[in-house]
């Protein structure tokens, strides 16, 4: 089968080709790219004749899918699966599996560096004595004590809950589905409402879908706290950031720290959060960690196996 990766999915050619004897030696063709392109020509010009397709969290829309008609099965090498056109692949009979899992640790600690970073300022702080000044009376806040919202507890969110506990932090959490699991770890279900108004830290870990799509917008923002901090890690589109933005600029908020954007960096001038105050950016970078990329390979090529054995077309192990 010919299996291509439009990009190299954060691994060097080195461990690609470690990675790829198996396929060789039971008869594939496999095609690495050596970088990424998102725009739709180069796409369509690497997907050709694909059967089987690596990418991690590029968009792929019907006009790009169609340009690989024997295309069988995407590997995705992310955790969402929201950036392929699943009307498509359904109609067409295309499978797809995602990489659940692989950066739960790695987003979970951003998360909580972006928040000890807007509790004690380090940016600013930093950029402050390079310019020779002291601290100027400044005064941080810590974790301990504080209450923390979790909003999603799936894989990622249970696990900065659980940082968070270890740092003194009282967690209560929103999700559609309550586990019991996640009750008997001393976490709290709130509806999203009592959340909001509850918590010191608001911490996004929620899918992004048609019912959290804005989920946090100017009403939902206007029962935070006005010291209170929202971290989001997930989906931009989760969050109004315009909303956000003006929260901010109005201090109806203490500060807030974004990984993700409607759109994948970089981003326009014009963006609303690269003006606001106390806003830390950061060009999605949650998911990328020399660890999680490589256990990111891992399942990826577990995957292509078991997709592989299921049509009788991998090797033996």
């Amino acid at each position: 089968m010919k299996i291509i990766a439009i990009e190299p999915l954060g691994l060097s050619p080195q461990e690609w080709h470690e990675s790829e004897a198996w396929l060789l030696e039971a008869g594939h063709q496999l095609i690495v790219y050596p970088d990424r392109k998102e725009d739709k020509p180069t796409l369509m010009q690497r997907m050709k004749g694909a059967e089987v397709l690596l990418v991690s969290n590029i968009r792929l829309t019907k006009e790009i899918l169609s340009q690989a008609p024997a295309l069988k099965f995407i590997n995705v090498a992310f955790t969402g699966i929201d950036h392929i056109d699943g009307d498509y692949c359904r109609a067409h009979g295309v499978a797809i599996a995602n990489a659940a899992g692989y950066a739960t640790t790695a987003v979970a600690e951003l998360a909580v560096g972006l928040m000890l970073n807007l509790y004690r300022q380090i940016i600013p702080l930093d950029a402050a004595i390079r310019q020779g000044y002291d601290r100027q009376g400044f005064s941080g806040r810590q974790l301990r004590g504080k209450t923390a919202g979790i909003i999603g507890t799936g894989a990622t969110g249970c696990a900065t809950a659980k940082l968070l506990q270890a740092f003194g932090c009282r967690i209560v959490a929103w999700s559609r589905t309550e586990k019991q699991f996640v009750k008997e770890q001393g976490i709290n279900y709130v509806s999203l409402r009592e959340l909001l108004q509850q918590s010191d830290i608001i911490s996004i870990h929620t899918p992004l879908t048609e019912y959290t799509f804005h989920l946090l917008g100017k009403e939902e923002l206007a029962l935070c706290r006005p010291s209170a901090l929202i971290i989001n890690t997930a989906r931009g589109n989760i969050i109004d950031n315009v909303a956000l933005a003006n929260a901010l600029h109005e201090k109806q908020l203490g500060g807030a720290a974004i990984d993700v954007f409607e759109q994948e960096p970089p981003l326009p001038a014009t963006h609303p959060l690269l003006h606001a105050p106390n806003c830390i950016v950061v060009p999605h970078i949650g998911y990328a960690t020399h660890e999680a990329f490589r256990h990111r390979m891992d399942i990826v090529l577990g995957n292509l196996r078991s997709w592989l054995a299921l049509h009788g077309k991998a090797p033996a192990i």
